[in-house]
């Protein structure tokens, strides 16, 4: 089966569309706005989720506004939800884009290739049930 739906795609800041420099804004990474831009062009939502917060958080969001990049919505499910520091900061998204993945950061190029292949299925990602379960599983 093909998955022809368009994502909403979760995108940390620091470490992964910039160099990490917090709480200042690093160097943009290799294709990191090039490879945004196009997946706002393709369709998908994205949304700025990031450890920033007040003066930080505005200028991260400046910077990728020169840059080209207005989010769907920042820290949040949807533009209209009000963040209360009282709850979790757990979002809807399909994906995590995130430097702290377990592996690294793959990269942009890498990354718009795995969501632009019309055969990908978020759904299908052989999901691990924890740390140790690929170590007894072998």
């Amino acid at each position: 089966m093909i998955f022809q739906d368009k994502l909403i795609l979760a995108i940390d800041f620091d470490g992964t569309v910039v160099e990490d420099a917090y709480p200042k804004i690093g160097k943009p990474k290799t294709f990191a706005f090039e490879t945004l831009k196009r997946l706002q062009k393709d369709g998908h939502r994205l949304i700025l989720w990031t450890y920033r917060s007040g003066k930080p958080l505005e200028e991260a969001v400046a910077f990728c506004k020169v840059n080209g990049i207005d989010f769907y919505a920042v820290n949040s499910s949807f533009p209209e939800e009000n963040y209360d520091e009282s709850k979790s900061r757990k979002i809807n998204a399909d994906i995590f884009i995130d430097d702290r993945n377990i592996g690294g950061f793959i990269g942009w190029g890498e990354i718009y290739q795995l969501l632009s292949d019309p055969e990908f299925d978020p759904n299908k990602i052989e999901k691990k049930k924890g740390f140790f379960a690929s170590l007894f599983n072998k």
